[in-house]
């Protein structure tokens, strides 16, 4: 009997709307991947938008809520808003893997599965922090952004990449620090500590964009510098803005010299 397929595998996950079975069922996968039990086989296509639970609430970034910064409400909101982060990272890490895999290879698919690994412990671990808390994932408002960044960047890895891991999830690492301050701050070392896991793993995950990103870069003949700068130019909705976290940049492969003429002084 043939071995179910990679690409089959990751696309019911990405199908699967509740949080909790969705972290299962990542997990799942990755787990057989590593066990050889799927075939690196890519024969159904990526959906254009992952199931999605009926709550939150997904609102325009603009008609969001603000969060109070420094109050206990405030911390929780920011909280609900990691989570979601995390919960649709899931996804992205799937959709990179089962979308690009047959043209990137194994590695790829390697790194990009272990992402999706992290990205749920990364969900779960907040989400029970939340209900320690009081509270649970779902019961405030999010937006879907980070979506808007896959359907843009559907067409081509190196515009994905380029987006994704080296703009968006670099972000994480230059306003994470500051954010696990706020909780120390206001007492709450559990949470911090989360972050702090968060953004160490990050530093790898914006490494694995970087590297497969130069890759790319090398097979197209291109400037990975200069490639990088339109893309996002094309691409990014927003811009990228200081401060940044040098030192994270540099340990995931990102200069301060590859940011000039993108980030907004």
């Amino acid at each position: 009997m043939n071995a179910p397929t990679l690409a089959r595998a990751i696309r019911a996950v990405m199908l699967t709307p509740e949080p909790q079975d969705k972290v299962m069922a990542a997990r799942d996968v990755v787990r057989r991947w590593r066990g050889g039990e799927l075939a690196m086989v890519f024969d159904v296509a990526m959906p254009d938008y992952p199931a999605r639970p009926d709550k939150p609430e997904l609102l325009p970034p603009s008609a969001m809520p603000k969060r109070g910064r420094g109050s206990a409400h405030g911390r929780l909101a920011l909280l609900h808003a990691l989570a979601h982060i995390e919960f649709v990272a899931i996804d992205l890490a799937l959709d990179a893997a089962g979308r690009f895999g047959a043209e990137m290879g194994r590695q790829f698919v390697d790194d990009w599965l272990s992402v999706a690994a992290d990205e749920a412990m990364h969900f779960a671990l907040i989400s029970r922090r939340l209900r320690t808390l009081g509270s649970f994932y779902g019961a405030m408002p999010a937006h879907d952004g980070l979506w808007d960044a896959a359907r843009e960047t559907a067409h081509d890895v190196a515009a994905r990449l380029a987006v994704v891991p080296m703009v968006l999830e670099a972000r994480a690492l230059d306003v994470t620090p500051a954010t696990v301050e706020r909780f120390l701050a206001g007492g709450d070392d559990r949470s911090a500590r989360i972050l702090q896991r968060i953004v160490d793993d990050e530093i790898r995950h914006v490494r694995f964009g970087t590297t497969h990103f130069t890759a790319v870069c090398q097979t197209r003949g291109e400037s990975p510098a200069d490639l990088w700068k339109t893309l996002v130019r094309q691409h990014f909705r927003g811009v990228v803005k200081p401060p940044f976290n040098d030192s994270a940049r540099r340990s995931a492969g990102l200069s301060r010299e590859m940011m000039a003429g993108v980030a907004c002084q």
